[in-house]
């Protein structure tokens, strides 16, 4: 920093402040120890500004090592409301959400100094996973709504409430044999579907069957929209996520069963080219975006020493052409 200062004519705090983004720098100031960072390649050592600060302004984020939509796109979303609070982000993934696992990721993480750790998974083992381990910084778990107090702290989309909203739509929309076809029964996520689509149900004085068992994948959705076709189809089918309904859609599309003419269907996540499948689907978009910036606030906030209530972000129901009014 001093061989920056000195080409570029002014004092260490100078640089120390644009490198710091303090407003109080003139832009023509400040263009001239960039240009200085730059001729000299000048990189700040993190190392030696943290041994002289004691923060090291980063924060570990655990995810699962699947490509499914939601943790993925969870895991963007915390790294860029990170990156717009000024902090890195050192990201592990785990294959398996077992207790072991999880606490040499979690040491790995407090022998690197974070302030905070993010873990991204709603599903049972990866609650009892954190719970196992004692960390001595805040920890936020996307996924869970209620969590037991100290450093442990939740964020979540209101599943329940986006089951409801698909549910009531294809409801309003005249149909009475709404089918679901669920998610995992180990996950957060899927249970509270569960639980949306029936309340919806029996709000509107409809007895529910039992909801079809799947996974998240496309192809237990083509396997089940195949069986469906043999027994007979429902009026509509409400999927977990847009992967099921993807299956469900090929299946149709292939023994001449047209959606929406003779059957409905509607996801769960909006995931990118979901507008594009053929019909468009209908789903229910979970707000990524806003989930990772108030997992940001609510670690920052507990940082500070200060405590929230979870908080639950609302879905919203994108009506595409994938759903209709019953025929006949």
């Amino acid at each position: 920093m001093s061989d920056v200062a000195a080409v570029a004519g002014v004092s260490h705090q100078t640089v120390s402040r644009v490198l710091n983004g303090h407003p109080s720098v003139r832009p023509e100031t400040r263009q001239r120890v960039l240009d200085a960072i730059a001729e000299l390649g000048y990189r700040r050592n993190t190392a030696a500004r943290a041994l002289v600060t004691r923060r090291t302004d980063t924060i570990g984020v655990v995810a699962s090592g699947s490509a499914l939509f939601g943790p993925t796109s969870t895991l963007i979303a915390v790294e860029g409301a990170a990156r717009d609070a000024g902090l890195y982000v050192s990201v592990a993934t785990v294959a398996r959400w077992e207790a072991e696992g999880m606490r040499q990721v979690l040491e790995h993480f407090m022998a690197q100094g974070v302030e905070g750790v993010v873990v991204i998974a709603a599903h049972d083992e990866a609650i009892e996973a954190v719970r196992a381990f004692d960390a001595p910084v805040p920890v936020v778990m996307v996924g869970p709504k209620d969590l037991p107090g100290g450093r442990l702290h939740s964020v979540a989309v209101d599943q329940y409430a986006g089951a409801r909203l698909a549910t009531r739509h294809l409801l309003d929309l005249g149909h009475r044999d709404v089918v679901h076809l669920a998610g995992p029964e180990d996950w957060l996520d899927a249970r509270a579907r569960i639980r949306g689509w029936r309340d919806e149900l029996v709000a509107a004085g409809i007895e529910p069957g039992e909801p079809i068992h799947g996974d998240w994948s496309a192809g237990r959705g083509y396997g089940v929209g195949r069986d469906l076709v043999r027994a007979g189809v429902p009026t509509a089918v409400f999927a977990a996520n847009d992967q099921l309904a993807l299956g469900l859609l090929r299946a149709f599309a292939e023994t001449g069963v047209s959606v929406p003419g003779d059957v409905s269907v509607v996801g769960f996540d909006d995931v990118d080219g979901s507008a594009h499948f053929y019909p468009p689907l209908t789903t229910v978009r979970q707000e990524f975006g806003a989930l990772g910036r108030r997992c940001l606030e609510l670690l920052l906030t507990a940082l500070a020493g200060d405590d929230q209530a979870p908080e639950l972000i609302p879905p919203r129901l994108v009506v595409r052409a994938s759903s209709g009014a019953p025929r006949g």
